[in-house]
């Protein structure tokens, strides 16, 4: 295998041509473990001493935990800010900005030939792979701060060969059953692994599980010291037109409406207040307005057709805060009906994750994604006619979303949800023609 790789990748001449190679390299597409990837950081000399760390984790909301945290660094402190996130939309070049740009492809490239040079006979998945290669580029950036966003889990995840300086779990519920176990216990105790000792943790939970806060306290964490949790050191209010966020030093009124959900903002600003950022009504209101996310309740108008919401939510959880969304976006917006074009990846609980929104969609349009793990139409089907008959179902996303806009009118709003690919397969239809 060696003699091949050393001779193979030579020949690689673009990003998309080590991507495909990185996506066949290893037996599995998820294979958690520190080990492997561990071993290959240490001969790379990974270090971020340079940098202040925070690392996030948690069921949903990292992204626009990180997104928050990003444009908020990025605005006071007037130094290189970057995130580390996954998985992408539509371009890979996304999962690493600098200064809230996309890195380049050349950087990406140049850090993959010195991973295949140091992994030796070590084979690692490609989100391993991805990680050192986004690693490597930020030692040679020295961005001031790292935001990390753990890909899966946490306790296992390949970020966490990095001790943090801050650790933030923004909420806890089932998804990834598989790996991380069946109940918000278990599924608490691996997101509880990011934490590490003397480190400043900022839990985001309103019911955070037992397991990650007796993880934090045998680390000798100690509230309102180094250890923050929504409910008991941080706290929301909310108003009919702005809501208020609290801690004990802290106090800030009249905030606006979020583009991103209100709970990651709160969690995020907790974050911020330890970072000791100078918070206020406009500072805060300011990155509110300038924090709006690809693929999270992200509203495309038309003014020729129906206007369309994009989201990424693929667990029941995330499709809860989508049917509250909703209400609400179709009471803003005057919509009449509610068109869903939705697609998910077979290991999701399809069941539970759709029935959240069944009392909001009046018309359901399902194609199959091309990916290994996508649900058959077969499946999203059987499991849409428990409740609805108003099933759509198509051969892929394209051709649902195709019908789906066929048969809408202005007046109407389309739903495109259930996975990352079903998002980025109709957003890149939509940006092109906006």
């Amino acid at each position: 295998m060696s003699k091949s790789k050393s001779s193979h990748y030579q020949d690689f001449k673009n990003l998309d041509q080590w991507l495909y190679y990185l996506e066949n390299l290893h037996s599995s597409e998820i294979d958690l473990g520190l080990t492997r990837v561990g071993e290959v950081a240490k001969r790379l000399a990974i270090d971020f001493n340079f940098a202040k760390v925070i690392i996030v984790a948690g069921t949903n909301g990292k992204g626009t935990t990180c997104a928050f945290l990003e444009n908020a660094l990025f605005t006071t402190k007037n130094q290189k800010v970057a995130v580390y996130s996954s998985p992408h939309i539509e371009r890979f070049n996304e999962r690493l900005r600098i200064n809230k740009e996309d890195i380049a492809d050349q950087p990406l490239i140049d850090a993959f030939k010195k991973i295949e040079l140091a992994r030796g006979d070590i084979s690692l998945s490609y989100y391993e792979y991805t990680t050192l290669a986004a690693f490597l580029v930020l030692m040679d950036v020295r961005p001031s701060y790292i935001i990390l966003e753990v890909g899966l889990g946490g306790r296992l995840d390949a970020t966490n060969i990095i001790d943090a300086d801050v650790a933030v779990i923004t909420t806890i519920d089932l998804d990834h059953q598989a790996f991380l176990g069946n109940n918000r216990e278990s599924i608490g105790f691996e997101k509880a692994g990011i934490m590490r000792r003397e480190q400043i943790i900022v839990v985001g939970d309103n019911n955070s599980p037992k397991s990650v806060l007796e993880h934090a306290y045998s680390l000798n964490a100690v509230h309102g010291e180094n250890l923050f949790v929504r409910g008991q050191d941080f706290s929301v209010e909310v108003e009919k037109s702005s809501w208020h966020w609290q801690a004990e030093h802290e106090n800030i009124t009249d905030l606006a409406p979020t583009f991103i959900p209100r709970d990651n903002v709160a969690t995020a600003l907790m974050v911020l207040a330890k970072l000791q950022v100078p918070l206020s009504t406009i500072f805060a209101n300011d990155i509110i307005d300038k924090t709006k996310v690809s693929g999270r309740t992200e509203l495309i108008k038309h003014a020729d057709c129906c206007d369309v919401i994009l989201d990424v939510g693929h667990n029941p959880q995330a499709t809860r805060y989508l049917a509250k969304h909703l209400r609400l976006v179709k009471k803003q917006g005057n919509y009449d009906k509610i068109y869903a074009v939705v697609a998910m990846l077979a290991d999701k609980d399809i069941k539970a994750s759709l029935a959240s929104l069944k009392d909001e969609i009046d018309f359901w349009y399902t194609g199959e994604l091309e990916v290994p793990r996508a649900a058959t139409s077969k499946i999203m089907q059987q499991e849409l006619t428990t409740f609805t008959n108003e099933v759509n179902c198509f051969d892929n996303v394209d051709e649902a979303f195709r019908i789906a806009r066929q048969q809408a009118s202005t007046s109407d709003l389309i739903l495109v949800f259930g996975s990352f690919f079903t998002v980025a397969k109709i957003r890149v239809q939509l940006t092109k023609k906006n």
